[in-house]
């Protein structure tokens, strides 16, 4: 039997609460509670251990095997038929990385990748792009948030996209065992919502930032403006800037002294090194002042590739008065502390 989610939260679940388990005996007991019978506890570790492991085709039938159980019914009926709650299963979660990772300067990093399937009943499966894969394949999208500091990085939440070829169709969400209530969403809606959730967990959140898919979208920007979160956020060279109609015309002319080499943060390969140049934006009074005194402002960034310099990203920035530009290029870079969660999930 291959995995397909019983409805769309134990598929999000996984994703995370794998994460939970990970370290060992004490990411289990952080969940552990959440389980009344001692013998979903165990299917739950069981299960948990099966994710983590080298087992090729992550299916019931060979994590029961990894398990040592005789048969696939323990974990099946844990997905399938057990009762618990999911989302109590994520606040856990970002509790525990709370207590494991916080940092005064924390960041919460969203991004959605792709998981490619076979056949139609995957819950929110279709053929549509992936960003993993590169290309238009048959596979689920998830949206995720991923918390990071100098201590490290964890997955902390999740929302299944589901596509309107989905909710325009209830029979076959409830054959998926879709809730009823649950309609369609963009990708920029169910990443406010795991950004409101995040703000209101333990986790201490000083910054978000995203690629362009999300930077583009006002009314992201506007969320975390209105919480008052800096930000810094990938945007399409054809993003509207104050003072210039493309944020690429703000950079178009700029001198060779305006490019300065800087690293945003450690690769595979060491510091990744991009020449970067900033210009500050107007500042916005309904969000940019308490009273009459200025307390956050605006930036507008470039980063260029040094070996081949046509190869220019734009972000937008919303950061408070004290922020430096280098702080802002360690920001933009720690957006790839996702794709390393997602690179070792899969290797998982």
């Amino acid at each position: 039997m291959s995995f397909q989610p019983c409805c769309s939260n134990r598929w999000r679940t996984r994703r995370c609460a794998s994460r939970a388990a990970a370290s060992g005996t004490s990411g289990t007991l952080a969940i552990g509670h959440r389980f009344r019978r001692v013998e979903l506890r165990r299917r739950m570790r069981d299960y948990v251990r099966g994710l983590l492991a080298p087992v090729a085709r992550k299916n019931s039938w060979q994590l029961a095997e990894q398990a040592g159980h005789s048969t696939p019914d323990g974990l099946q009926h844990l997905l399938a038929g057990a009762k618990w709650e999911p989302d109590d299963i994520r606040d856990d979660l970002q509790e525990y990385v709370a207590d494991k990772l916080s940092e005064g300067d924390g960041v919460l990093i969203i991004d959605d990748t792709g998981f490619i399937k076979k056949g139609t009943t995957s819950a929110g499966v279709q053929r549509q792009y992936s960003g993993t894969a590169g290309r238009t394949e048959n596979c689920q999208i998830g949206v995720f948030a991923a918390y990071a500091s100098a201590r490290g990085r964890a997955l902390v939440d999740r929302e299944l996209y589901l596509p309107k070829s989905w909710t325009e169709d209830r029979e076959r969400c409830r054959t998926a065992k879709v809730p009823d209530e649950h309609e369609f969403a963009t990708k920029g809606e169910l990443a406010r919502r795991m950004v409101l959730r995040a703000l209101a967990s333990p986790l201490p959140i000083a910054w978000v930032t995203a690629d362009s898919a999300y930077g583009q979208d006002n009314r992201f920007r506007r969320l975390l403006e209105q919480s008052g979160i800096g930000y810094v956020l990938a945007v399409p060279k054809s993003q509207f800037s104050v003072g210039c109609s493309r944020i690429e015309g703000l950079f178009a002319q700029a001198p060779d002294e305006a490019w300065e080499k800087i690293s945003c943060g450690d690769g595979a390969k060491g510091p990744r090194v991009y020449h970067w140049a900033a210009v500050r934006l107007p500042a916005v009074a309904e969000f940019d002042y308490q009273g009459e005194i200025p307390h956050r402002m605006r930036w507008a960034l470039a980063r260029r590739s040094i070996s081949r310099p046509d190869e220019i990203a734009y972000y937008l920035a919303y950061a408070p008065l004290e922020t430096r530009v280098q702080e802002l290029v360690r920001i933009a870079g720690s957006r790839w502390a996702i794709e390393e969660c997602f690179v070792r999930h899969e290797a998982a």
